[in-house]
């Protein structure tokens, strides 16, 4: 879908089309319903749609936020929405962004958390996730070719997006440990060779006339040189985080399952680096073998529901909150013991993501022209790449290769992901409409099973 208006919407003083803030609400809006694929699908979605068609936001620029990003804590990809969101609308256009990127996924998990709890297992639905994972392994291998084209310049930055793939995807090398390296890489190679750095990025700045880089130049400078802003913004965190906890505390009590749900999922959010999986892997080890609040069977499930339903992978948290309520109720029914579990846990974990950016983003934008620190960024968007084709082909072989690699592939599964590829990329059809499809093809499939 292209953008709509794109000839009455007004142009800024440079000359580029300014995007309003109702445009950018309703797109907002769509990518929390179609967001699946976790990390990889949903910065291939926002790639194809914000860089590509709608131009909202150029490559560099995309690049740049997204090597950001990766050295947070917490879901990159929902922190990458915020940041293109801030760019283009202040401090609401952050929060739309980030709070529809995960709005319908609350409500969709939900559901399919209660249904799972009373009755268990949900074939129905499986159908429908069956054809639609297939569309997303396609997109995901579009918006890599399209990434690593400009990602991996100079060339040398190649074999620094080979050696992050190696490290994570072979020798399990702990994913700060990569993205430090390869900072380290680029900072070195910069030095050694400037003018390949300088010819790769020439004009990148300056050819910034995309909207993001238009409507957020104003924001940025009065955003940097404002420390009563920084102090307001930590100051609006802390009392965001405080007064739930407050009164949560005095509902519930300090021992209760649900405060301590709270105090758990607020130190995960702030201490798990390395994106999703990095989360997943310290939590899981928690609660289910320390705290005993869910079953190793729950936690797979939970995986499950996660990685077919829209929004980041981090959602299985949501889950993870929901049945340990469910299954310790503490004198409420188990229905609403797990849904203020459910939102107890998803309010902590998504929080902080808001204020890594309006803090931070300002700062980062500043410094672009810095020679040295965009040739680290640069070495760290290298890595992006390799943990990107890491991604994509762990969850890859997931869906094609259902039984494991030296089986046979899915040919249902291979049929429809070569038919979404050739629909992206030779006939550059919109991602929703490829992806909403496929999920139609998977539930008709299952009817007619």
């Amino acid at each position: 879908m292209t953008s709509h208006g794109a000839s009455e919407s007004p142009e800024t003083a440079a000359g580029t089309r300014e995007v309003p803030f109702r445009e950018a609400f309703r797109y907002w809006f769509r990518l929390g319903f179609v967001n699946f694929g976790g990390p990889a699908g949903q910065i291939a979605i926002m790639q194809r749609d914000l860089v590509d068609r709608r131009k909202w936001i150029s490559q560099d620029r995309f690049l740049y936020a997204l090597s950001y990003c990766m050295l947070l804590p917490g879901p990159e990809a929902q922190q990458l929405a915020i940041y293109i969101g801030w760019l283009l609308h202040g401090t609401w256009g952050g929060v739309v962004a980030g709070a529809f990127f995960v709005i319908p996924s609350i409500f969709i998990l939900w559901g399919l958390s209660a249904v799972y709890a009373a009755y268990g297992s949900l074939p129905a639905v499986a159908g429908i996730f069956t054809g639609l994972k297939p569309a997303v392994v396609a997109l995901v291998i579009v918006a890599l070719m399209r990434i690593s084209g400009r990602a991996l310049r100079p060339r040398g930055l190649i074999a620094v997006a080979a050696a992050a793939f190696v490290g994570i995807y072979l020798l399990r090398i702990p994913f700060p440990v990569i993205v430090l390296g390869a900072g380290l890489l680029g900072f070195v190679a910069g030095r050694l060779w400037p003018r390949s750095f300088q010819q790769a990025h020439a004009g990148a700045e300056s050819s910034d006339r995309d909207p993001a880089s238009d409507q957020s130049r104003a924001r940025i400078e009065e955003a940097r040189g404002s420390w009563r802003r920084a102090v307001r913004i930590l100051l609006v965190g802390l009392l965001m985080w405080a007064a739930p906890f407050f009164l949560l505390v005095l509902w519930r009590g300090w021992s209760s399952l649900h405060a301590l749900q709270y105090r758990f999922f607020t130190q995960a959010a702030f201490v798990t680096f390395g994106g999703a999986y990095a989360v997943l892997a310290y939590v899981m080890q928690a609660v289910v073998q320390s705290y005993h609040w869910i079953t190793h069977a729950q936690a797979i499930d939970g995986m499950g529901l996660a990685e077919t339903t829209p929004g980041p992978l981090i959602m299985v948290l949501q889950f993870v909150g929901f049945m340990s309520a469910w299954n310790q109720p503490e004198g409420m029914s188990p229905l609403a013991a797990g849904t203020l579990g459910a939102v107890v846990t998803t309010y902590v974990t998504f929080l902080p993501c808001f204020f890594y950016i309006f803090l931070g983003a300002p700062y980062i934008e500043g410094l672009r022209g810095n020679r040295s620190l965009t040739s680290a960024l640069s070495g760290i968007t290298a890595a992006v790449v390799g943990v990107i084709l890491n991604l994509a082909l762990v969850f890859g072989l997931a869906v094609l290769f259902p039984g494991g690699w030296g089986h046979a592939p899915d040919g249902f599964a291979l049929s429809l992901c070569a038919a979404a590829f050739v629909a992206l990329y030779f006939f550059k059809l919109d991602p929703i409409w490829v992806v909403l499809a496929g999920g139609a093809i998977g539930l008709l499939t299952a009817l007619l099973k």
